[in-house]
């Protein structure tokens, strides 16, 4: 875990040919908020709170899980047709102890809402939190930070000194940072306080990400992420009992909870 961020997925790049897409079936979260980013590419949103919304590359879709969500992501009908690329990533933030239990809830950010700058050969987004001078809308529960960055070769980007714990993530292109190299899927934790600076070997996309250290251990199962092992166990036992939600206009599939 990096600050309260637990789990990264990037999805893709991938191409579909016409008639192809992602389907997401309905699935179940507690105790986490999922953060969905775009690169390129479209994925339909639907949630158990009645929830439909497109995500397109520049948005941010912020999903509350807290004590229990249902969600299904999918390509539309007009992306399937004509066929499309899918380039993103799907970060899971574990919720404050006090907030594991909330209400869910859903918010979409448009692209035109975040922040950006130009500096030096960087260009700069700041999709959550505060970094670099800039304060993204997105609502938060903890203090962090979640930073879409595009590097020239040859530029630096010194690491947001503000917060405790920092990482980042190499989609494209590579960088180095003194003796450590990282290419696309490597991930480079920082130790605190360290003043350090990225370099690009050649155009880079990048994410930093991270802040303060999450208030105690978290576990997580599946889909499900707690402080409370039991209360994994029990929302195991609700999501196969059928206790949570559906999610309007997408009823009729869903993932089975994996065998053991």
């Amino acid at each position: 875990m990096v600050g309260p961020f637990t789990f990264l997925d990037e999805m893709g790049a991938a191409v579909f040919a016409p008639g192809q897409g992602i389907d997401v079936r309905p699935h179940p979260h507690i105790g986490l908020a999922t953060v969905t980013y775009l690169f390129e590419g479209e994925i339909v949103h639907r949630d158990s709170l009645g929830s439909h919304q497109a995500i397109c590359p520049g948005d941010i879709n912020w999903m509350t899980a807290g004590r229990g969500i249902v969600h299904s992501e999918r390509t539309s009908r007009t992306h399937r047709e004509t066929g499309s690329r899918l380039h993103g990533l799907q970060l899971w933030v574990a919720l404050p102890l006090a907030d594991e239990e909330v209400a869910p809830s859903f918010v979409h950010y448009p692209s035109a809402t975040l922040p950006e700058r130009d500096e030096r050969g960087v260009k700069l987004r700041v999709l959550a939190g505060t970094a670099y001078g800039m304060t993204s809308p997105v609502e938060t529960l903890s203090p962090l930070f979640y930073v879409h960055a595009e590097l020239s070769a040859g530029s630096e980007l010194p690491l947001p000194t503000e917060h405790e714990e920092r990482a980042v993530y190499v989609v494209e292109g590579a960088l180095r940072c003194g003796a450590d190299a990282a290419e696309p899927g490597r991930m480079l934790v920082f130790t605190r306080d360290a003043r350090v600076s990225l370099r690009a070997e050649k155009a880079s996309r990048v994410v930093l990400l991270g802040g303060a250290p999450l208030d105690g251990p978290r576990y997580i199962d599946w889909n499900f992420v707690s402080s409370s092992k039991p209360r994994l166990e029990q929302a195991k036992r609700d999501w196969q009992e059928r206790r949570f939600p559906t999610v309007p206009d997408d009823e009729l599939e869903l993932i089975a909870l994996p065998e053991s």
